[in-house]
């Protein structure tokens, strides 16, 4: 038996998620069946973290074990053309030890969100990020998300359907930059609540366009109320984009 480290990019629109699930396809679906028809065996996946429907990766980190005699190269040729034409890659393929874990050994993980701030309609980012038509000011959004950073309650950023036992988490960053008309918030934590990031995300957006006050996000969090919430932004905009591990 051989585990290997899988590293997965993908575009979201045509998935219900990354988990496999009854009601829609999804990523893990998708892969979990390029397996089988390479190996023969009803491999599981297990991965670094779960997208909702819509969000994408430019890296997610996965393992799986497989009794067959394979190389990584193979095992990552073989999948990126049973793939196809489904907007899945594996990008990288290697063996990694017995007790190495996708998920349980992950000590960070990092997100991006793209704003598209114009009122231009999307073409080559339609669906792939959040179009904002009124002018934000990305500084007051850096300076509000500041208040975010640290070990806090999210119980006002939390999925009503979130499954994690406690509130807090400790968020070790949450940057906003522009780059034109984009504006991309990082976000990097040891772990995120079911739509933290989108939630944090939609009332960060609140303050650039002068609806919400930094205190106003204040708050919000302080209030560890769901109802508190803002906004919760749209999936498009959101990539996972690295596991980190020791």
């Amino acid at each position: 038996m051989t585990r290997f480290r899988l590293t997965v990019e993908f575009d979201g629109r045509p998935f219900m998620g990354w988990q496999r699930q009854a009601h829609g396809p999804s990523v893990q679906q998708a892969i979990e069946g390029a397996l089988f028809q390479i190996t023969g065996e009803e491999a599981v996946l297990h991965a670094a973290g779960r997208t909702d429907a819509g969000v994408h990766a430019r890296a997610m980190t996965a393992h799986v074990d497989i009794s067959r005699p394979i190389t990584a190269f193979r095992l990552s040729e073989g999948l990126n053309a049973l793939l196809r034409p489904l907007p899945v890659a594996i990008l990288a393929a290697e063996e990694v030890a017995d007790g190495w874990h996708a998920r349980f050994s992950c000590i960070g993980r990092r997100y991006i969100y793209r704003i598209v701030n114009r009122r231009a309609p999307l073409t080559l980012d339609a669906g792939q990020a959040w179009q904002v038509k009124m002018p934000l000011d990305e500084n007051a959004m850096h300076e509000a998300a500041q208040i975010l950073v640290g070990k806090h309650d999210f119980t006002t950023f939390r999925s009503a359907h979130c499954q994690s036992e406690s509130p807090l988490k400790t968020l070790d960053r949450l940057e906003v930059r522009r780059t034109g008309d984009v504006i991309e918030i990082e976000a990097a934590a040891r772990s995120f609540l079911h739509h933290q990031v989108r939630s944090m995300v939609g009332c960060v957006e609140m303050v650039g366009r002068g609806q919400w006050t930094a205190d106003d996000l204040h708050n919000a969090l302080e209030a560890r109320n769901r109802a508190a919430l803002g906004f919760n932004a749209p999936p498009d905009g959101l990539y996972f984009v690295e596991a980190v591990y020791p």
